[in-house]
Parts: C-alpha cells; structure tokens; sequence
C-alpha cells in the first residue's frame, strides 16, 4: 500500500479540527479512503510560550517554523494554518497551495452582549493590537489586559475573574462546535485582521504533485481576497506590532479592499480602500502610501516591517 500523505498541524484542538477539514475536503475530491491521509500534530513555539505578545518573541513565525522544518525535513507532505496565523514574508521554498472557503470573519465578544453592553470601565482580555486599538477607539473607558492562549484557556481565565470580556475569532468558535458563544460584532465596527477566517494549506514549492492535488480543494475566491489582505500587508510592512485590519470582497475578476491602520491607544484610525486586480503587489501599493501619508509619526513608526 502507498504511505499516506503527511498532515502536519499544530497541537491545538482549533489546528486539529482545521487539519480534518482539510483531510475530508481532500477525500472528498479525490475519491480516497479514511487512511490516505495521517494527520501529524507538532509542538509550535507559540503553543508552548503563552505568557508574552508574539511581538516580544518572535512574531508570528513561532506558528510556522516548525511546521516549514519538518516539510524541508520530509516529515510531512503539507502544513495547515489559520492564514491570519502565517507571517506575511514566507519562505521561497514553501508555498501557499489551497484555501478552504473562507468562515465567519467577524469577532465574538464574549461576557456581554455588546461593546456598549460593557460596564463602565471594563476590563477586556486580548493580545491583539488591532484588537486593542479598536477597543479603545470604541470604549476609551476600558481597561485591556494580554489575554493568550487556546480557546478554552482564554474562556478559562475569563470564567476566573481576570477580565469582564474577551474576543474571540468567530471562525474559530464555530469549527470547534461552539456557534452559539459570545455576540458577533458587525465589520462596519471591527474590521477583522487579514485572513481571519481562512484555512491555508502549504507545501512545498518544488512539490509538483502536492500542489496539482491541493489545488483541487482551492476556493479561489478566498484565495484571491486573502492573497490581496497579505499584500497590503507586505506593503504595508506590517509585523505583529502593527495594529491593521483588512478585508477584501470579491468584485468580477477584482478584489474591494477596505483597511484600516490605528495607533496604539485607538484615537488615531487612518482608513481606506481599493480594487485589486491580478497585479496585487502594485494595486495595493497605491492604498499603502497613501495609509501611511495620512498617518501621524506615532503611527508610521508601528508599520516599519
């Protein structure tokens, strides 16, 4: 009997659940049995150091390096990531070969049934600073506090007392069976982070085979919407410090992108949006200066790469 092909994915129950969606889609497509495909959990960095921002320690490659090792090694055939998780710059040798459809890309307040809802003074779990900056723009009264770790250790800490609220990826809730936590929160008021919703499979480049049959479970539309979110990020030099948020719709053979860039403390937020055709890199280009022109120094020193 030929091997099975390798999965590799983090250890988190959202990184396993996403890995079997990946597995089923791929059976779905190519006709294969349950046993084609072995699902490898790996230890990441950023599983293992939850006490600190990923920009004290790494960034998002902490998701990732391990993960690109063990495909160089040939310990695994491809990778699964939540593409909000993948840092923009990723290595020649490594390719983005599939997108499942994109989910839910909203944000999930949970511990009250809205941002207004939050008493005054709240005191709100998040390590993230697009989070963060939205938060304080929407509710200068309340308090942030680094909230990290897997969704039930963040509902953990919460149900402790150590924050009146959290957020979580809506995406996330719902393929770990949990659609009915927490209030969604609409995009016109927190424009989700790039890529959030999206599942990324990647392998590597010089894969031929691996890439024609990941190709088959691509939802191109997906593809191209978070491909352009990237690349204002890249654009943008954007690292995990950098508060930014972006979305892009599907418009013909174009992408609508809406972003947005904001200062730490939420008071400044510098917005806007453009099409996006096949040339990304320079479509997006045009967007980013102009961001960054309209942006105060503060703000222009959190988007140094």
């Amino acid at each position: 009997m030929t091997r099975p092909y390798r999965l590799g994915t983090r250890e988190s129950p959202l990184a396993l659940a996403q890995a079997h969606l990946v597995a089923a889609a791929l059976r779905a497509a190519h006709g294969w049995e349950e046993g084609r495909i072995g699902i490898v959990p790996i230890r990441t960095s950023g599983d293992r150091i939850q006490d600190r921002p990923l920009a004290e320690i790494g960034g998002k490659a902490l998701w990732t390096k391990e993960l690109d090792r063990a495909l160089g090694d040939g310990a695994i055939d491809f990778a699964v990531h939540s593409m909000k998780d993948v840092e923009t710059i990723r290595p020649a040798e490594i390719a983005i070969a599939a997108m499942l459809p994109r989910a839910d890309v909203r944000d999930r307040l949970i511990g009250a049934d809205s941002l207004e809802a939050l008493p005054p003074g709240a005191v709100i779990g998040t390590s993230s600073p697009r989070r963060a900056a939205q938060l304080r723009r929407a509710r200068p009264d309340a308090r942030i506090v680094m909230f990290r770790g897997n969704l039930d250790t963040r509902l953990a800490r919460l149900a402790r007392g150590e924050a009146d609220a959290t957020l979580l990826a809506a995406a996330g809730l719902d393929r770990l069976g949990r659609p009915a936590i927490g209030a969604p929160i609409p995009v016109e008021t927190m424009l989700p982070a790039a890529a959030q919703g999206a599942v990324g499979v990647e392998t590597l480049a010089a894969n031929g085979e691996m890439r024609a049959l990941l190709a088959a479970i691509d939802d191109r539309a997906t593809s191209r919407c978070v491909l352009a979110e990237r690349a204002l990020l890249a654009a943008l030099g954007a690292g995990c410090h950098s508060p930014v948020a972006a979305l892009g719709m599907c418009e013909g053979e174009r992408v609508r992108l809406r972003a947005e860039i904001s200062g730490e403390d939420g008071r400044e937020c510098i917005a806007g949006e453009a099409l996006v055709g096949a040339d990304m890199a320079a479509d997006v280009a045009p967007l980013a200066r102009d961001l960054l022109a309209r942006a105060g120094p503060a703000l222009r020193a959190l988007f140094t790469g």
